[in-house]
């Protein structure tokens, strides 16, 4: 008799979401909506490392950010190298084109990408240290159009999905010609306030970070603060309205937001955020912008480049609290049910030839009675439930039988497949 005490069972990590059925047909159709959307557009699929050197994000995120300093899966490997897992993509992506050279051909080169991304944050509803995204980014062209046609995708990504109730926030940060000379503006009138002291580093490292800052008291303060937009050089002020002018003729709705300020360092110019109020606290539910001077700092050519990422997991909340289902839990199309050991077998055979044609089919296993083996049927939203026993077998007949209206008839077994296709299309 063994008297060990049983193992106790393991659990997720903190702040890690598991997807599992009957959620998980949501999360699929969400991230390849998105994904479909990003193709129609012409992006092309790149597939990142989940781990990248740990400089990269340092240097091309920008080591004042919170993702940087407080937020990032940093460690060392067994050889001895630093290593971060991944906490966003653009980073990542910039250093696969110049490694690969892929901004030595056709520009802008345009890239989707899709899976997750880790970060340290205390886990509450819609923010987990491991999220779930859904990227792109054009590279390679300075073009007001090429803007406004990502901050469409974005849009139509979210309206894809059936999501009506969030706004998009945007403004422009402006570039190296003009916001130099704001950030001195914004500094000196930050450094006069009786600011905490993290806040005032912050305010000497990063001064629009603090515009950022939630803290009603904060806010109080820099409720009089000089905003980028009223500081725009004359370039930037018409590439924004060239912009935002396109997104009007493409019927984009959006609402001009002068203190937006995105999380990572790189961003210039065009800056965008999607707000969906149902999520509370965490309201974000994807975003991003023009970041034109990242490429040269990773080492590679001096090109602009644009980009966002919408938040899967966000996406999912935004719609329960739309209640808005994407999946009507159907996980096959076809249930065999069979009654006895040689009817079993010829099911099995069947079901093959069903999924061979494309058909989706799963079938009942073990010696389960006809009741039973139906209810499984229904708990896998079959449309159609195949019984086989042996009579059905002797006659090389199988009864099919319409889940929804109720209705069964006989088919030769020979003419299944084409039986199942006809009907499934119609």
């Amino acid at each position: 008799m063994n008297d060990s005490p049983k193992p106790q069972p393991f659990s997720a990590p903190k702040g890690v979401p598991d997807y599992v059925p009957p959620a998980s047909p949501e999360f699929l159709t969400v991230r390849e909506t998105f994904t479909r959307q990003t193709r129609l557009a012409g992006y092309e699929h790149i597939e990142l490392p989940v781990f990248e050197e740990t400089g990269l994000f340092a240097r091309g995120v920008g080591e004042s950010t919170d993702v940087v300093s407080k937020e990032m899966y940093t460690f060392e490997d067994r050889g001895g190298r630093s290593v971060t897992l991944r906490p966003e993509g653009t980073a990542g992506v910039m250093r696969a084109v110049i490694e690969h050279n892929l901004d030595r051909g056709q520009l802008p080169v345009k890239l989707s990408y899709a899976g997750p991304f880790f970060r340290y944050e205390r886990p509450q509803a819609g923010r987990y240290r491991q999220l779930q995204q859904v990227g792109v980014e054009a590279v390679g062209v300075d073009d007001p159009a090429l803007d406004a046609e990502t901050v469409a995708l974005a849009d139509r990504c979210f309206r894809s999905i059936g999501l009506t109730g969030f706004r998009l926030e945007m403004t422009s940060l402006g570039d190296g010609a003009c916001r130099p000379a704001y950030r001195r503006k914004l500094q000196e009138f930050l450094l006069g306030l009786p600011l905490d002291e993290a806040t005032r580093e912050r305010a000497e490292l990063n001064p629009l970070r603090v515009l950022d800052d939630k803290r009603p008291e904060v806010q109080e303060m820099t409720a009089d603060a000089p905003l980028m937009p009223d500081h725009l050089c004359p370039d930037c002020r018409g590439h924004f309205e060239t912009v935002t002018g396109l997104l009007d003729d493409m019927g984009v709705t959006y609402t001009l937001a002068p203190r937006l300020v995105r999380g990572l360092d790189y961003y210039t110019r065009t800056c965008f955020e999607f707000v969906h109020d149902g999520l509370g606290a965490q309201s974000g539910i994807g975003g991003g912008g023009r970041y034109d001077g990242l490429m040269a700092q990773l080492g590679g050519q001096e090109l602009s480049g644009i980009g966002f990422g919408l938040g899967v997991d966000r996406a999912l909340l935004a719609l329960q609290a739309e209640k808005i289902r994407v999946s009507d839990g159907s996980r096959v199309a076809v249930y065999g049910v069979a009654m006895g050991a040689a009817a079993r077998r010829r099911m099995a055979v069947e079901i093959d030839r069903l999924r061979v044609a494309g058909i989706s089919a799963d079938m009942s296993f073990g010696a389960r009675g006809l009741k039973g083996a139906m209810k499984g049927a229904d708990r896998a939203g079959a449309r159609f439930a195949l019984v086989l026993g042996d009579r059905e077998l002797e006659s090389g007949m199988v009864a099919v039988k319409d889940l929804a209206a109720h209705e069964q008839i006989d088919v030769p077994l020979a003419e299944l497949v084409t039986h199942l296709q006809g009907r499934l299309s119609a």
